[in-house]
């Protein structure tokens, strides 16, 4: 029987970087980002839906998603987020569900559940546990900027259009601090992996 965790954050508070220890551990890891970058390909009825909802300006001359343009219209305006979201999020579900079963098939004891808005589309419905990668606010703030070249006012705009990463806090079940350096961040996630006795 295969152990489901949920793995989730906020932008900038390190999820990513988690996702990846928990690779180098040998843990599968089905990664929603990556599920939404595959149901929007040229060609796709995802990004057929993206087409018709948002217009033809947020398509490359490629015929690729434009993400840059799409996402100066979703982090300025929650509604506009929200529906795309919406849009894909069947798409999405069905592609992370068809990664979790093959995993599930392979005898995987343990499978990480990479989704950003775990909480937000009830994906904490389908896992065993959620564990959360927390920063503080500024920390948070400070990360984005850097990351993506933005100003402040920016930064704060991407952040707010989430839910909050203190309310994510308060519905772990366990939760990594990422305030520190990586390696810190490494011993968290494998004394959590040696602690829970499920990938043994």
């Amino acid at each position: 029987m295969s152990f489901i965790l949920g793995l989730t954050g906020s932008i900038a508070t390190g999820k990513s970087t988690v996702s990846n220890i928990f690779k180098q551990a040998g843990v599968p890891v089905v990664d929603a980002d990556v599920g939404a970058r595959e149901v929007v390909k040229p060609g796709t009825e995802g990004l057929k839906r993206i087409e018709a909802a948002f217009g033809r300006d947020v398509i490359s001359a490629s015929g690729s998603l434009d993400r840059k343009a799409l996402g100066k219209i979703v982090f300025q305006n929650k509604s506009e987020l929200k529906k795309l979201n919406h849009i894909l999020g069947d798409l999405i579900a069905i592609w992370i569900q068809s990664e979790k079963e093959k995993y599930i098939h392979q005898g995987a004891p343990l499978i990480v559940l990479d989704i950003p808005l775990l909480f937000e589309s009830g994906y904490d419905q389908d896992v065993e546990k959620v564990m959360v990668v927390a920063t503080t606010p500024s920390i948070q703030l400070e990360r984005l900027m850097r990351r993506d070249q933005i100003d402040t006012q920016s930064a704060q705009q991407k952040i707010d259009a989430q839910q909050s990463i203190t309310e994510k806090i308060m519905k772990a079940d366990f939760v990594i601090d990422n305030n520190g350096s990586k390696e810190n961040t490494q011993k968290q996630v494998l004394y959590w992996l040696e602690k829970q006795d499920v990938y043994k």
